[in-house]
């Protein structure tokens, strides 16, 4: 006998989110969570520290300073009023069974999840368990030892006084800008020829330079190949380079899949996550799955998305596809830097030159930008000659709005032409798209010879006429 309509196997903030989601629905929802799942949601909004100690370090002029301590404090305190406000004892005052304990799939007598002596069965299932950060295989690094995003907050009362931070995800990125600007020095090391990927090349290397003006050092096209304990000290080898740190911190993650007997009920994984389809059944339709533990970063609005998309597909018929190309992310660096969409050279494989328009206006013309003193940025949109838009990345002042504004246009096929119609609040950073729409004009005007000359005959009469 199916005993809930959906067993949710979480110990992420989106397992938590799903479960909250389900109850509301009005279905019977179990919630399986480990025994450590506090702490590790803990670690994992810790991954953020940068971001949420940002706002302090950001409004410091060049001449002030705040010690790690009072940075830390000041985080801890924000995620702890976050974290009430999604505790297993509110989630279980809703009206969902919170199991708290490690368990395992079972396939007979029939698909079952086991923990505590007990079989949840359910009609679906939902793994939303979240990720680690895992060591990559260096030699000498385990001897030498390491820290990751995810402990580091629990490890460190004091800052150390040189960091290396490998591999180039939002928040190993946040985390470097944020420990310069603390008086660390900082070294951010990536093997790929950008420092994060699925973002514009031109609006990256401003994020680069903005990084150096900083005070982070960055290797780009870098393998760390050797790490050394000398004399006290943490030494890399580089590439070519030899570097020498105090603190070595670890960025790369694997999902939390090793307990849950997959294998026995038929769902199938790689290194970066489990397979899912667009609708984020595994490969046992029954269950499905959100979240980083199918790959991708550690990013809450996207887990979220994932979670609506799996939770609705779970209770009812399974129709709804995930869309990437509507959900938007940002890295919290100073300024913040975000995207939706596809990018200019995405566009320029999948559509013939003459069909892209490409929009650049830069935060040093909006009124808003100057009041604030933070005139450093680029908008870039991607559109179709018909005013379709096919992608954004923001680097400037308050991006994650911009790109919100944005992500809502592709949604809801809103054309770049259009927003000429709409009177934003003066001043906003909105007015930077109004500009791009007012460019997007000038670019069709200067490209239709007929319509030009329309319009010089019309006025020419007017102007005649009017005499």
């Amino acid at each position: 006998m199916i005993e809930y309509d959906i067993v949710i196997i979480g110990g992420s903030l989106a397992g938590r989110y799903a479960a909250y989601g389900a109850i509301q629905l009005g279905a019977k929802v179990a919630l399986v969570e480990p025994e450590n799942s506090s702490e590790l949601l803990y670690s994992s909004a810790l991954n953020h520290i940068a971001c949420e100690y940002r706002p302090i370090v950001s409004k410091m002029a060049p001449s002030e300073s705040i010690d790690w301590e009072t940075a830390m404090l000041w985080a801890f305190g924000v995620e702890s009023q976050i974290g009430a406000e999604n505790s297993l004892a509110l989630i279980a005052a809703q009206g969902v069974d919170v199991i708290v304990g490690s368990g395992q799939f079972e396939q007979k007598p029939h698909l079952a999840f086991f923990v505590n002596n007990r079989l949840l069965v359910g009609r679906t299932y939902l793994l939303a368990t979240g990720s680690h950060y895992l060591a990559p295989d260096i030699e000498g690094l385990h001897k030498t030892g390491f820290l990751t995003l995810g402990n580091i907050s629990f490890s460190l009362e004091v800052a150390p006084n040189n960091w290396v931070i490998l591999g180039g995800v939002p928040q190993s990125i946040e985390l470097a800008q944020a420990a310069s600007r603390l008086n660390c020095n900082v070294t951010l090391i990536v093997e790929g020829s950008k420092i994060i990927s699925h973002v514009d090349s031109e609006v990256i290397q401003l994020l680069e330079a903005q990084l150096e003006a900083s005070g982070v050092r960055v290797l780009k096209q870098t393998k760390v190949t050797q790490v050394l304990s000398i004399d006290g000290k943490k030494w890399l080898q580089a590439g070519d380079k030899a570097i020498e740190t105090d603190e070595i911190i670890v960025a790369t993650q694997t999902p939390n899949i090793e307990s849950l007997n997959l294998a026995a009920v038929g769902v199938k994984w790689h290194k970066n996550g489990l397979l899912v389809n667009a609708k984020l059944q595994t490969t046992n339709n029954r269950i499905y799955a959100c979240g980083d533990v199918i790959g991708g970063y550690t990013l809450t609005n996207l887990a979220n998305y994932e979670a609506n998309i799996a939770l609705r597909n779970a209770l009812f018929f399974p129709t709804r596809k995930v869309d990437y190309q509507y959900v938007p992310w940002g890295i919290a660096t100073q300024p913040p830097l975000a995207h939706v969409g596809i990018t200019e050279a995405q566009a320029q494989q999948l559509y013939n030159f003459d069909e892209i328009i490409v929009l650049r206006q830069y935060f040093k013309s909006l009124p808003l930008a100057q009041i604030n003193d933070e005139n450093t940025g680029v908008c870039k949109i991607i559109t179709l000659k018909n005013g379709e838009i096919l992608g954004a990345s923001v680097f400037g002042l308050n991006a994650g709005e911009l790109i919100n504004l944005i992500s809502l246009a592709i949604n809801q096929k809103i054309k770049i032409n259009n927003f000429h119609k709409i009177a934003l609040a003066y001043p906003s950073v909105g007015e930077i798209i109004l500009q791009a729409a007012r460019n997007w004009n000038k670019i069709k005007l200067e490209k239709n010879n007929a319509l030009q000359e329309l319009l010089e005959d019309f006025f020419q009469f007017r102007r005649n006429w009017n005499l």
